[in-house]
């Protein structure tokens, strides 16, 4: 079978492991790396330096004429890139979110059906084994749900840099907060219907107007209630670094990463898709009040790291490609989940809760 030929655009954090993926993978061939620095040539190096490199996005796509583009840079470019990627004919596998802009994801989507190719948005826990099994316990323990999640990361050095740019554009619970209004969406396939939220400006190294901490709840119809909070910076406290629990009538269920969740760990990618054991507790109890089931603890040792998960990610844009799968529920919830987090970044702004229409 002829190999796919991928267009790299982005070579940092996870533009270096999407291409790793399809450096390793034999069903993929990558005809190019596009990135405006100096991290294409570091990436290239680590590939093994046979690469060709380009320094600007669309004359590389003009040139390479790729089956498909792999996106992973800022948000701001998200929109233009996919576009036209696709209207040159490429599939394209997109880093969260797919624009910055509500909008702008919509226009992606619609291309991604004018055209017919087929657009996977990087949501990287749909492909964690044990974030699957946190959403299928999270399903039995009945409704309503309250879901508490965070992602708090203590960014200093090069992550600092990362964070500074990426808020450029976007908001922290905006940009981080897709991954887990998508996981609560899963737990409770329920509809929001209203959120709020709050925010925090505590360094003026970002523009003005935005804001470098924040914390979401949103209101489920089926009344379920779910908060995420997001900071990034080094003023960001460690020990704000990790919550991941769900509880319903009929008990909880944790994840529970000492290891991930340690000192130092805060701001590395590597700890943040870590769950090593999900703590599931029961609410059983007898006539005493007493418990009558002890909690189980489910040992995830052998959950695959970061690089494994990208690896899982490009598997299932190879899989959409070459099977033909239908992508509309899937950028549908990306859509949906980014239109979540802007009605959460406009509550931040406004003081007001917001509707979700």
């Amino acid at each position: 079978m002829q190999k796919l030929r991928v267009l790299v655009v982005g070579c940092g954090n996870m533009g270096a492991s999407h291409a790793t993926a399809y450096h390793n993978a034999a069903a993929f061939e990558i005809c190019g790396l596009v990135s405006p620095g100096k991290s294409k040539e570091t990436l290239n190096l680590k590939l093994g330096g046979s690469y060709p490199l380009f320094d600007e996005y669309l004359s590389a796509l003009a040139e390479t004429k790729p089956d498909a583009v792999c996106i992973s840079t800022y948000p701001d470019t998200h929109e233009a890139y996919a576009i036209a990627a696709m209207e040159a004919g490429c599939h394209v596998f997109i880093e969260k979110p797919i624009a910055d802009s509500l909008a702008g994801a919509i226009r992606v989507a619609e291309v991604a059906k004018k055209t017919g190719k087929k657009l996977v948005v990087g949501y990287i826990l749909r492909h964690h084994p044990s974030w699957i099994k946190f959403i299928e316990i999270a399903k039995e323990m009945g409704k309503p749900l309250v879901m508490r999640m965070n992602l708090n990361q203590q960014s200093h050095g090069y992550m600092w840099d990362v964070h500074r740019n990426l808020m450029a554009s976007l908001s922290p619970i905006v940009d981080c907060g897709v991954h887990y209004i998508d996981v609560m969406c899963q737990m409770t396939r329920s509809k929001p219907v209203r959120v709020s939220a709050i925010g925090a400006r505590m360094t003026e190294d970002i523009p003005a107007g935005n804001y470098n901490y924040g914390q979401l709840q949103i209101h489920f119809e089926d009344g379920s209630v779910g908060w995420y909070e997001a900071g990034w910076g080094p003023m960001i406290s460690q020990t704000a670094y990790f919550v991941k629990d769900v509880f319903g009538p009929k008990g909880s269920v944790s994840i529970v990463a000492q290891n991930a969740s340690g000192e130092g760990k805060s701001d590395s990618v590597e700890s943040h898709t870590k769950t090593e054991s999900l703590r599931v507790h029961h609410a059983d109890i007898n006539a005493e009040n007493e418990f009558t089931r002890a909690d189980e603890w489910i040992n995830l040792t052998d959950e695959p790291d970061h690089q494994g998960l990208c690896d899982r990610e490009q598997a299932y844009f190879l899989h959409a490609i070459q099977d033909n799968v239908d992508l509309t529920d899937h950028v549908e919830d990306a859509v949906n989940s980014l239109r979540i987090a802007f009605a959460c970044d406009e509550s931040v702004r406004t003081g007001e809760m917001i509707s979700i229409r």
